[in-house]
Order: C-alpha cells, then structure tokens, then sequence
C-alpha cells in the first residue's frame, strides 16, 4: 500500500516561496509517477507538476511553468514542489499523488492517479 504525507505549506505573502514535500512509502522495486495537485476552493482539482521515479522525468502544468519545481534528490528521498514567486491565485490545498507506470512519461490527469496524501494548505495574501 504507497502511503503518501505531505509538509510545508503555509501562508506567505505574495512574491514569496514555499517547498512542499512529499514522503512516499510502500512502493519498493516499482516505478511510480509522482504528482502535485491543487484544489482552490470552489475550483476543481488541476495536476501542478509530476516526476517520474525512479528516473527523473517531469511534467509542468502551464500554471507553474516557470514559478514552480519538482525534483526529488534520490529514489528514496521525498518529492518536492518549490513554489517561487507566488501569486494570490495560487491559494489552494495541494495534494500528492502516486500512480503505478511503465510509461517514462507522467501524466497530469488525476483519474491516472489511485493513491492520494491528506493535503497541506498553500495561503498566499496580497
């Protein structure tokens, strides 16, 4: 069973940064695709990024391109979402994702993703 927990969100002022992290267990010897997500209230839920691992590979929602990283150090190190230069509209809750792959490209679609973290809260004020 993958079992999924995230950390560091908080609240920040416009223009500021945040890292998220993402700590993944349960999944030893297979290749998942990690995902961020964000659901504002009222809005529905949009994939952010996504890494591919082991292996590296990563996708970016326009949204994020540009402001927003994923990377994760090693196969056994958590995932990570450095939000940069943040803009009120980011407010959100962000959950990570997991799915199984043979696939070396990862999707953005949560409907490919079955195992889900409880979320930490991303508040930026103006």
């Amino acid at each position: 069973q993958v079992r999924l927990v995230e950390s560091g969100g908080g609240s920040v002022q416009a223009g500021g940064s945040l890292r998220l992290s993402c700590a993944a267990s349960g999944y030893t010897g297979y290749t998942l695709c990690i995902g961020w997500f964000r659901q504002a209230p009222g809005k529905e839920r949009e994939g952010v990024a996504a890494i591919r691992t082991p292996g590296g590979n990563t996708i970016y929602a326009a949204s994020g391109q540009g402001r927003f990283t994923i990377s994760q150090d090693n196969a056994k190190s958590p995932v990570y979402l450095h939000l940069t230069s943040l803009k009120p509209e980011d407010t959100a809750m962000y959950y990570c994702a997991a799915a199984f792959v043979s696939s070396p490209v990862c999707s953005l679609s949560e409907s490919r993703y079955a195992h889900w973290g409880q979320g930490t809260q991303v508040t930026v004020s103006s």
